[in-house]
């Protein structure tokens, strides 16, 4: 190629200001990428080509709103990407493809759970005899599992879809029993389809080495330091928190073990060696207890500040003199403080937990001390201070009867299992079985789901354009593969995937106007029309109506 070729095919564009060399054929959003913006796309894959269908990779040029995966680079062009006009066009395109989506992100027991802990991926996890990955989902999310098995008032199950046929899901006991086989406690007396058992292990649990508990994974550390007041719910959640986001995180309390509130449950709802596990998992995790620190005249919140980057009181309700020694602003017994950040007037002082609100349940007062560890977590790294935003989950609602049985097709039958042994918690085949209960309502992709990830990124509304929504439909394949068509945006990836993979049927859309959908040709099934290249499909799918029914590699979703 001459100089003077190489000269016409490369040429400078600008992007939101920025000049980025590219070449003639090159597509705006490809230009994008080289200077590390992200364009949100749900209908394009390199290998297929533009599709043109979804049109959230919306772009501004020339006074025109554009899809950047169809439109090439011209010389002289300036880009808009990132203005509000452009953000606005985008979240208006996601909502419009919610206007008849019929599917949740997340279940219902996972949206009531005030911690947010991913319930369907643990009874999954449960089910599959997978008991370590399990106990990572449950360690990852929850500070204390092995109190909230067995003092939550489970909201979860309130919401539990099982419970509108016959019974919900046992979700606290679940939650008792991975914790429990975390720490040691489940005696191994029987094995469970897929599992083995080694030779000699007895009924008894003490009578073996227990496992080490599962720690979830933290960040580096930060450098910076927080102390926490207080030893209860709150401050305890908030530590967990907090020592996970790489935090290095002390927490004073006045009696001589930490647990608050908790050390005055009846030893038969909570046995005080469970606590003391759940306490000492914290300290191996990195939080720094100092116990029989009394507040007041020689301990100060203002002494205290400057010793730590930033203090977090989930001290309880405060009288009047016992605020003025420890030197906050009360009203009413409790600490003043903002409840959008948690702070206080004292600058770098938070509050949580009872110190600022009444709050009756334990998971609450935990989900308390978790917003408040976001807050101070946002204060230490320099961002907006705020509470954690609610992860963006699109909702069916109610089901009627003949969707409600699409479900239990998949669930095992029969009302909920009871522990044998109520003290003992439930056994590993009484885990599995009541784990099998659960009707898998949430998408098998959420987390990974394109759609999902860009409606929480744009901030979009799933219900600005709904109407009354279409029935829900799920086909599973006997290959394994699962079509939920509510779910499909009509992207057109498994259509040319199929194409260019010369399927002998393959996909194609079937259909007019507002009735189309992808089906394979000559009414055969979805397992008809994807003999080579399922996989790929599934892999592609930006939302979730193409999936694995076994959800992949449960550890590796996990982590």
């Amino acid at each position: 190629m001459s100089a003077d070729q190489t000269n016409v095919d490369t040429f400078t564009i600008q992007i939101d200001g920025q000049p980025v060399a590219v070449q003639a054929g090159q597509t705006v959003l490809g230009a994008a990428r080289q200077l590390g913006l992200d364009i949100p796309t749900l209908c394009y894959l390199e290998k297929c080509g533009p599709l043109n269908s979804c049109l959230v990779c919306l772009v501004k040029i020339n006074g025109r709103l554009v899809p950047s995966c169809g439109t090439q680079v011209q010389p002289g062009m300036a880009v808009e990407s990132e203005t509000s006009e452009v953000h606005e066009a985008r979240r208006t395109a996601l909502e419009l493809l919610f206007s008849d989506h019929v599917g949740d992100c997340l279940s219902p027991c996972n949206r009531l759970c005030p911690l947010g802990l991913n319930i369907p991926l643990m009874l999954r996890q449960i089910q599959a005899g997978h008991h370590a990955e399990a106990s990572a989902t449950l360690r990852g999310t929850l500070p204390l599992g092995g109190v909230l098995g067995r003092l939550c008032h489970h909201p979860c199950e309130q919401g539990c879809r099982r419970g509108h046929w016959d019974d919900p899901a046992g979700i606290r006991n679940l939650e008792r029993f991975v914790s429990d086989w975390d720490s040691g406690r489940i005696s191994p007396e029987a094995t469970v389809p897929g599992e083995t058992r080694t030779p000699g292990e007895g009924r008894d649990a003490a009578s073996r080495p227990a496992p080490a508990p599962i720690n979830p994974l933290c960040k580096p550390a930060t450098g910076k330091s927080v102390m926490i007041i207080g030893a209860g719910p709150s401050g305890l959640a908030a530590a967990y928190y907090l020592t996970r986001q790489g935090h290095r995180v002390t927490v004073a309390h006045r009696q001589a073990r930490a647990g608050g509130s908790l050390r005055a449950v009846p030893e038969a709802d909570l046995p005080a060696a469970v606590l003391d596990a759940e306490i000492a998992l914290l300290a191996k995790l990195g939080v720094t207890f100092q116990a029989g620190v009394t507040l007041g005249d020689e301990v100060t919140v203002e002494a205290l500040s400057r010793e730590a980057d930033a203090v977090l009181l989930a001290v309880g309700k405060l009288d009047p003199q016992q605020a003025a020694r420890l030197g906050v602003p009360v009203a009413g017994g409790l600490v003043r403080s903002d409840p959008n950040t948690c702070k206080t007037p004292l600058g770098k002082v938070f509050a949580t937990g009872a110190a600022t609100r009444e709050v009756r349940q334990l998971v609450r007062a935990m989900g308390e001390g978790r917003a408040a560890a976001e807050c101070v977590h946002r204060f230490l790294t320099s961002q907006a201070v705020r509470r954690p935003e609610k992860v963006f989950s699109s909702v069916m609602g109610r089901l009627d009867p003949g969707e409600l049985r699409q479900f239990l097709a998949s669930a095992s039958a029969g009302h909920g299992v009871s522990p044998c042994d109520r003290c003992a918690g439930l056994s590993r085949p009484e885990a599995v079985a009541e784990a099998s209960r659960c009707l898998h309502c949430d998408c098998r992709s959420s987390g990974n789901c394109v759609l999902q990830h860009y409606a929480q990124a744009y901030g979009a509304d799933a219900n600005r354009f709904r109407a009354e929504r279409k029935g829900f439909e799920q086909f599973p394949q006997p290959s394994g593969v699962i079509f939920e068509p509510g779910k499909c945006i009509l992207c057109g990836i498994c259509v040319k995937l199929t194409e260019i993979a010369r399927e002998p049927l393959g996909l194609t859309f079937i259909g007019r106007g507002f009735d189309v959908r992808v089906a394979a040709p000559l009414d055969r099934t979805i397992q008809d029309g994807l003999q080579k290249v399922a996989e790929e499909c599934v892999r592609h799918c930006p939302t979730g109506a193409l999936v694995f029914a076994d959800d992949g590699n449960l550890a590796s979703q996990s982590t």
